[in-house]
């Protein structure tokens, strides 16, 4: 006579098989979603007390790359050594293939700033090295002013964005997003929404420390890379000289 599994067996049956489908790991959140989709009858208290330390129920198979993610072991080596991703998008024809730069993304995200985010009244892509600056120029940069009509006026604010393709590059990006409020109101870093999950959580938590803005984007599509604000910028004085001694560089482009 063949047992039946109880409800909490069941659960954790399909959290294995859905982390066996997630080699990037998936958050308890997302897991606990992905359990309800496979059977919508299961209570989602049940859910969570059989789900929130799977990692001990399952040492030899799960553990926690970050709080609050589950993987499965058997893709932690994995994860670790895996290559650099290769970004190219190919044509209708399927006969030629195009690199996917970081600068295609420039003037979409100026745009987003503007007219979804709405931090600035202007804004313009940059990078290169226009500041002639060791410490970097960031990729865009955009003023936020006062309208005529607005009745209460306030003060000019500057706000940068550095974006990264590469998923390999975060750490480097934060460092730049941090360099750069010297001269700034606000700093945001954008990065791939296919970035390792633990590598979010982590830029989510030091984002959220140093007052640096966070937004995910689809690296793979340059017609609609679907930016998603994941942590607001705070705003911050800047250095006003710095500020001044940038801005002259770019006051044509950016002051029209």
């Amino acid at each position: 006579m063949t047992k039946t599994k109880s409800i909490t067996e069941q659960i954790r049956q399909i959290a294995l098989v859905t982390l066996a489908n997630r080699p990037e790991g998936i958050r308890y959140s997302d897991l606990k979603r992905e359990i309800i989709k496979v059977n919508g009858s299961f209570n989602p208290n049940t859910i969570s007390g059989a789900t929130w330390d799977l990692e001990a129920t399952y040492p030899n198979e799960i553990y926690k790359p970050d709080r609050g993610v589950f993987r499965l072991l058997k893709f932690k080596e994995n994860i670790i050594n895996q290559p650099d991703q290769v970004l190219t998008t190919t044509k209708q024809n399927n006969t030629k293939k195009k690199a996917i730069r970081e600068e295609d993304f420039y003037q979409p995200f100026a745009e987003w700033l503007v007219t979804e985010l709405e931090e600035c009244t202007t804004a313009i892509g940059l990078g290169g090295n226009i500041f002639k600056d060791k410490w970097g120029t960031p990729d865009v940069i955009g003023v936020r002013e006062s309208k005529r009509s607005d009745i209460i006026q306030f003060p000019t604010e500057i706000i940068v964005g550095e974006i990264k393709i590469d998923t390999n590059g975060l750490i480097t990006a934060f460092g730049q997003a941090c360099a750069y409020r010297i001269f700034s109101h606000k700093s945001y870093i954008v990065v791939p929404k296919n970035s390792q999950i633990e590598d979010i959580t982590r830029l989510d938590t030091l984002c959220r420390q140093f007052g640096i803005g966070l937004i995910l984007f689809d690296n793979q599509n340059t017609e609609d890379p679907n930016f998603e604000i994941r942590v607001r910028a705070v705003k911050s004085e800047p250095d006003m000289f710095f500020l001044n001694k940038n801005l002259k560089q770019i006051e044509d482009k950016l002051f029209k």
